[in-house]
């Protein structure tokens, strides 16, 4: 699922998902796959593992997701149809994960990307998900 981040990020696993890390507004802004734990309450993302936060507890910057090792504040959520993936009190570029391209265009009904909002990115990081799922469940 892709997902977008921002930090502004968003979706699960085999899909799209929206990211965006909430830095005030303009936190970096990312569509991306994204992976997610056995339980569901952990994605990981470029390097990071995420961990939804309950009910509606929101992270210092107002995120659903904090990162279990800086504890910066996501936020994250599907991928918008009508293309409008950056917060709305944001700026810059959203960043479009190579690989989940196609797939964003197909979500947004679009032939080309709009390179004035977003631009495509290699730059991603590999996920140690074994180290962070043993960081998650390690005694206090």
């Amino acid at each position: 699922m892709i997902s977008q981040f921002s930090v502004d990020v968003a979706h699960f696993a085999g899909e799209a998902t929206s990211l965006h890390r909430t830095q005030g507004d303009n936190g970096p802004a990312w569509i991306a796959y994204v992976e997610q734990s056995k339980t569901g309450r952990t994605l990981y993302f470029n390097g990071r593992g995420l961990m939804k936060l309950k009910g509606q507890r929101r992270g210092a910057g107002g995120g659903n997701y904090v990162d279990m090792e800086t504890g910066e504040s996501f936020w994250v959520s599907g991928v918008k149809k009508n293309g409008e993936d950056r917060h709305w009190a944001g700026s810059g570029k959203v960043l479009v994960e190579a690989a989940a391209l196609s797939e964003y265009l197909k979500i947004i009904r679009a032939k080309d990307l709009d390179t004035s909002r977003c631009e495509v990115t290699n730059s991603l990081r590999q996920t140690d998900i074994k180290r962070l799922s043993r960081l998650a469940n390690s005694p206090l």
